[in-house]
């Protein structure tokens, strides 16, 4: 017969034996991440259609160069871009680099851009990221995304923006139409931004990558619309598996003006 355990080592196994079950029970189950409703034909077959609806999509915000880009797509925020476009034609006429935008000063920017929402913000903001680009960038637009976003004024999104149409990155700039198709059409769901644009650069193909972000914006912007989606109209009407389509036969596929109304 085994001689009984000595006390002190019985009492060293209960509280193990208790403190596991009580981590057990803490234990929360991984929230798990919403996955498409898209087979990867699917998800294929949306964009192969999309490019050959828009061979070469194009961004609406006027630009010359990165840092106007830049600006613009700050600017752009709770604004449309034709009346981003309105203003910053004849800012950037004279004031295309950080240099002459920090010259200009905040006041005469303010001046620039007063028709646009937010403009006192965005007036400081623009001044200075420009200061914040000739002290640490040596006055360029860096190609870079942890850099971008440290800049005054500039998120995710503008970074994304123009790393995706500056530098050529296969980036995807979640905004409110690119949000709203991720999460209707079951394409990539999410309840935030970061989770939607996640889950597209999960599933479209890196072949398409390069313009996908341009390709979901127009659509949203110009098909897919936030009040009344125009589903005849729509390209994959017979792929989208959205609740509020109303027909499953889609548009003929041919190729559109490169530049719609950008004041809709």
């Amino acid at each position: 017969m085994d001689s009984p355990k000595p006390k002190d080592q019985q009492l060293t196994k209960k509280p193990r034996a208790a403190t596991a079950n009580v981590a057990k029970k803490s234990a929360k189950p991984r929230a798990r991440r919403p996955k498409s409703l898209y087979t990867p034909a699917e998800v294929h077959e949306i964009f192969r259609r999309f490019a050959v609806q828009r061979p070469e999509p194009k961004g609406e915000l006027e630009h010359i160069n990165a840092f106007t880009l830049l600006v613009a797509v700050v600017l752009s925020a709770q604004a449309t871009d034709a009346g981003v476009n309105k203003a910053t034609r004849p800012l950037f006429a004279i004031a295309d680099t950080p240099q002459k935008m920090l010259a200009l000063g905040e006041e005469k920017v303010g001046e620039y851009i007063r028709t646009i929402g937010l403009w006192r913000a965005k007036a400081r903001n623009v001044v200075a990221l420009s200061e914040a680009l000739i002290r640490d960038h040596g006055g360029e637009v860096p190609d870079d995304l942890d850099a971008l976003v440290k800049l005054p004024g500039v998120g995710r999104k503008t970074a994304n923006v123009v790393l995706n149409m500056a530098f050529g990155h296969h980036t995807m700039a979640v905004d409110t139409h690119i949000l709203r198709i991720g999460n209707r059409l079951g394409l990539a769901p999410g309840k935030t931004p970061e989770q939607v644009e996640a889950g597209l650069v999960r599933i479209i193909p890196d072949e398409y990558m390069r313009h996908a972000h341009h390709w979901l914006i127009l659509h949203g912007r110009y098909v897919c619309k936030a009040r009344k989606p125009d589903c005849p109209n729509c390209v994959i009407a017979d792929i989208c598996k959205a609740k509020e389509k109303t027909t499953s036969i889609p548009a003929p596929l041919v190729p559109v003006a490169p530049l719609e109304d950008p004041g809709q």
